[in-house]
């Protein structure tokens, strides 16, 4: 679809004095699914977390809009009520905050402190926590205390169900996962990503695009977008390498 819901143009991020995204631009359409892939450092993590509005990360140079408003005069607070989400790369865990209570806080806050809304809560946290394949107990453990990596992932997409977001950033969210919890939680992304919306998946791998199938593909190395393309690019990455994109973007001379 040709609407955009999401959209960013020339985003300069600096954290901790240094430049490391350095005019990025991207635009994401109604229902579309986005793919940023890259290796180690090349400033994935930074961009959605400076989107997102994370304070270590300092967007210098460039706008952004999320459903036509501007999200750089927006707090993270706002971002988050605009309908945008981050799935965090390393969930902190939050102890003395319940998984059920948090959530009920966060949905009340995003709709205004309207009641309402929560009088399916129960139901719908029991619905999504069968499907993620989470035992139920859980709603009423501290959020990610001494849980697993694959337990602190299903969380965070747990959340983006419950939430529904107009937009999600997911960073790395198959980092550290094994097979099964991969499934599982690639499963959770198809199942409730923004169907109205849109989704900006960051990732080292081809293994999660196996499962959730994106739209566009992207590739990012020293701060910049470097080649865009379909599915077929992550697979070109897989058997290649990023080397040879390199070689051919940053290394090339003329002769």
């Amino acid at each position: 679809m040709s609407d955009k819901v999401f959209s960013f143009k020339n985003i300069h991020v600096v954290v901790e004095g240094k430049e490391v995204v350095k005019g990025v631009s991207l635009e994401i359409g109604q229902g579309e699914k986005h793919a940023i892939m890259g290796p180690n450092g090349s400033g994935k993590s930074s961009l959605v977390n400076a989107l997102a509005g994370h304070p270590s990360y300092a967007i210098t140079e460039g706008e952004a809009y999320i459903s036509g408003k501007n999200l750089i005069e927006m707090d993270a607070t706002e971002r988050a009520k605009a309908g945008l989400f981050l799935a965090f790369q390393y969930p902190l865990a939050i102890p003395g905050v319940t998984v059920a209570n948090f959530l009920r806080a966060a949905i009340k806050a995003k709709h205004g402190g309207d009641e309402t809304v929560l009088k399916d809560f129960r139901k719908e946290l029991t619905d999504k926590f069968s499907f993620l394949e989470v035992d139920k107990t859980f709603a009423t453990r501290y959020i990610n205390d001494g849980f697993s990596g694959g337990e602190k992932k299903k969380i965070e997409i747990l959340q983006m169900a419950m939430l529904k977001p107009l937009v999600a950033l997911l960073d790395e969210t198959d980092s550290g996962l094994d097979i099964d919890a991969l499934r599982i939680v690639s499963n959770g992304i198809n199942e409730y990503a923004p169907s109205d919306g849109g989704l900006l998946l960051v990732t080292h791998y081809q293994r999660m695009l196996n499962y959730v199938k994106p739209d566009y593909v992207h590739v990012m190395m020293h701060g910049q977008l470097v080649r865009s393309g379909g599915p077929e690019l992550a697979l070109q990455l897989e058997e290649q390498g990023y080397e040879k994109i390199e070689d051919e973007v940053f290394n090339s001379v003329e002769v």
